[in-house]
């Protein structure tokens, strides 16, 4: 059987212009609502603050409002009390941030072992999660508050202190109440990031190390932080981030105080912000720190690739 092409008119498109500009941007079209949203909701008031680092907003000043360029960031280059919270900032962030690894790594290594009601032990563990962060401060600034807390009563029974006092008042101490509350409420975070990594190492692996001789430490250190370090460095730099913006427990613990020696960059923009009524001077604090979070975003990726090329 022959075919031949005699007789067939050539495919002819008869669609208008604006028909096939609907066709081509018909996928567009499903994700602009989403589109929409997403520079509603963040682009635009990232715009807008922008712009109030450079202009003089202040609510009770009715004569504000006025463009005043970089006047704001020379008034921060010599803010004592900026510079303090910004040291405060690096001691609280990073503290927080390597206890609640360290700590929520090992939950995540117990948790990895197989034992009759592990699921429940797991639920209880991954519990201050799902508590709110005012209501988890609140709860600790009364633990530490020695007329309703038992905390200073047990640091004064174990010698720790000469009296029992309450360490939210001590400006020497006062950093270590809110590092306590964020640690204790950010290491499930670590842990369920990395149980998920360590369920997600293939068991042969292991059998065949074992195989070999090597033992817990030796398999630990050649095959399980390996296939975390993926993990933890993404987890290290999102978990970083956040809690240098962290601002909830220091506000409702301490209130940056006492003597400003709790006060972090995050919780003075707050107070500059809501109790000063300064949103041009909080919106400049606020983009020095938008700044100084993406260098270190920018080093800890250039870093992991670095490393990766190395690899």
């Amino acid at each position: 059987m022959t075919t031949t092409t005699e007789g067939l008119v050539p495919f002819q498109d008869r669609r208008t212009p604006g028909q096939r500009f609907l066709q081509a941007a018909e996928p567009y079209l499903y994700s602009a609502p989403a589109l929409v949203l997403i520079l509603a909701v963040m682009l635009v008031p990232l715009v807008i603050g922008v712009s109030y680092a450079f202009r003089d907003i202040r609510l009770l000043s009715p004569f504000s409002g006025g463009f005043v360029g970089l006047k704001h960031f020379h008034a921060l280059w010599v803010d004592r009390n900026f510079w303090l919270a910004l040291n405060n900032t690096l001691y609280w962030t990073g503290i927080s941030v390597a206890l609640q690894f360290l700590l929520g790594l090992t939950l995540a290594l117990l948790l990895n072992r197989p034992f009759r009601g592990r699921g429940i032990v797991q639920a209880l563990c991954f519990l201050p999660w799902a508590v709110p962060t005012f209501l988890s401060g609140l709860n600790w600034a009364w633990m530490f508050n020695p007329v309703v807390g038992p905390i200073p009563h047990w640091l004064f029974a174990l010698g720790l202190m000469d009296a029992p006092t309450n360490i939210l008042a001590d400006p020497q101490l006062a950093i270590w109440g809110p590092i306590v509350a964020n640690v204790w409420w950010g290491i499930p975070f670590f842990a369920i990031t990395m149980l998920a990594a360590l369920q997600s190492i293939p068991r042969d692996i292991y059998e065949a190390a074992s195989i070999d001789g090597a033992n817990a430490v030796q398999q630990f250190w050649s095959i399980t932080l390996p296939f975390l370090a993926p993990t933890m460095a993404i987890t290290l730099l999102l978990r970083t981030v956040w809690v240098a913006n962290f601002a909830d427990l220091i506000v409702v613990m301490t209130g940056g105080g006492p003597a400003d020696r709790t006060q972090i960059v995050a919780s003075y923009i707050f107070t500059t912000a809501f109790r000063k009524l300064d949103f041009g001077y909080a919106s400049a604090i606020s983009l020095v720190l938008l700044g100084l979070l993406l260098l270190y975003s920018l080093a800890l990726v250039s870093l992991r690739q670095m490393l990766l090329r190395k690899g």
